[in-house]
């Protein structure tokens, strides 16, 4: 007995030094567990890479982000960032867009998650961060909910939105004689909050919505619904849909003569990608809100050269990959800012700091998440007024920050302080 006392003293005195031994790595563990920066850096792209808007976004968005980390690590030369760039195809399913994120973030360390179009998977991916405190940083979806009733302490949205593409292209489009509408929409989140937005500026306008119809998602035969707008006799039809499903209502509306027959399409949300897909003699003439074209000013053509180049001359840039590009490179100087990968502080350092890049120029995140900046309405050249490769936009209007987007006050965000 003695014996096996002895033993046991021994046993347990030796673990007490080991222990003791260990203790520096093992609080040094817990503190980086707390939150203790070591400038590593992990994003995640999360977007369509296979399907309907892979132009739009795709491999396009991650090239955006490599952008602007080499024009953030050029700048800031004396940075300690060492980051990581990763991507996922989330094809269009809340499911896996969402299963991706918490993947992502439980095993592999991501602490941002940039792009995420489709308003459906952006929302289900909206509430992973929340849970787990990263950040998303949204380049391409369109639902104003991320910024309304579905605002979070870890998201910010950057871009457009649908409220921006609705005020813009439906003011438009109302003021110029299109007042009955009819509505080819996508069957799903971001559809139908298109076509909310939509319908409640025509019906400001004194206009009026005749009717509407919800098609599948990645739908290749119109005909049906087009017949249902061409019978609805509106003046205009509002197309609440995006990527091929664009360029495969507007292909077979001209098949039909729908246009010739004296009614008029509404692109709500059309990318440049969409243009050169349909060529400029089917889709000249069209009007549509954007938040940015390639030859706006000098900036934003060398920035394209080289986004072009990193894509092997196959794609001109959208509206999605500069967004991309100005939130990657603007969350890269929050983090820095802040000194920590905390997704609710980050996204605070990233509504104190001013934003400011060669794609969007100067602005600001509000207190929702929405990045400010200006909009412009544009229409798609004729044949004969294209001087070259990807020449396909007059600009009709720009409009301001303040005039483009809902005003905070009426998006329900719980975000926003109260006034009393």
């Amino acid at each position: 007995m003695r014996q096996w006392l002895t033993a046991w003293l021994r046993f347990t005195a030796s673990l007490a030094i080991g222990l003791l031994a260990v203790s520096p790595a093992v609080f040094a563990q817990a503190a980086f567990a707390q939150g203790a920066f070591d400038g590593h850096v992990k994003v995640g792209v999360l977007n369509d890479q296979s399907s309907l808007y892979a132009d739009a976004t795709g491999q396009g968005s991650v090239v955006g982000a490599q952008l602007a980390l080499e024009d953030y690590m050029k700048a800031n030369p004396n940075s300690k960032l060492k980051v990581d760039i990763i991507f996922a195809d989330h094809q269009n399913k809340p499911d896996i867009g969402a299963n991706i994120a918490r993947q992502w973030i439980e095993r592999d360390g991501v602490d941002m998650i940039l792009d995420v179009p489709n308003s459906a998977v952006a929302l289900a991916v909206n509430g992973v961060t929340r849970q787990l405190n990263k950040v998303m940083v949204n380049g391409s979806a369109g639902t104003a909910r991320l910024t309304g009733d579905q605002c979070s302490p870890n998201t910010v949205h950057w871009t457009f939105d649908n409220f921006a593409l609705a005020n813009g292209t439906g003011r438009a489009v109302v003021s110029t004689g299109g007042d009955t509408w009819f509505f080819l929409t996508a069957d799903y989140a971001f559809g139908h909050d298109l076509e909310a937005q939509t319908t409640a500026v025509v019906n400001a306008m004194g206009g009026k919505v005749l009717g509407g119809v919800r098609v599948p998602l990645n739908t290749s035969d119109f005909s049906s619904y087009l017949l249902q707008a061409q019978s609805s006799k509106a003046k205009v039809i509002g197309l609440a849909n995006a990527g091929g499903d664009t360029i495969n209502s507007i292909k077979q509306a001209s098949e039909f003569g729908i246009v010739k027959g004296g009614q008029r399409l509404a692109g709500l949300l059309v990318f440049i990608t969409d243009v050169n897909s349909l060529g400029l003699e089917v889709a000249q003439g069209l009007q549509f809100t954007e938040a940015f074209y390639w030859d706006n000013n000098d900036d934003t053509r060398a920035w394209t050269k080289r986004f072009v180049e990193k894509m092997n001359g196959r794609l001109y840039p959208t509206m999605n990959h500069a967004g991309n590009y100005g939130g990657m490179l603007h969350y890269l100087k929050a983090v820095e800012a802040a000194q920590t990968t905390d997704g609710v502080q980050v996204v605070a350092k990233m509504k104190e700091l001013p934003t400011q890049d060669v794609t969007f120029g100067a602005g600001r995140i509000r207190e929702d998440g929405r990045q400010m900046h200006p909009m412009y309405l544009w229409q798609v050249k004729k044949p004969d007024e294209s001087k070259g490769k990807w020449d396909y936009y007059k600009l009709v209007k720009t409009i301001p920050a303040d005039e483009a987007w809902r005003p905070l006050d009426q998006g329900g965000c719980s975000l926003v302080a109260k006034k009393s």
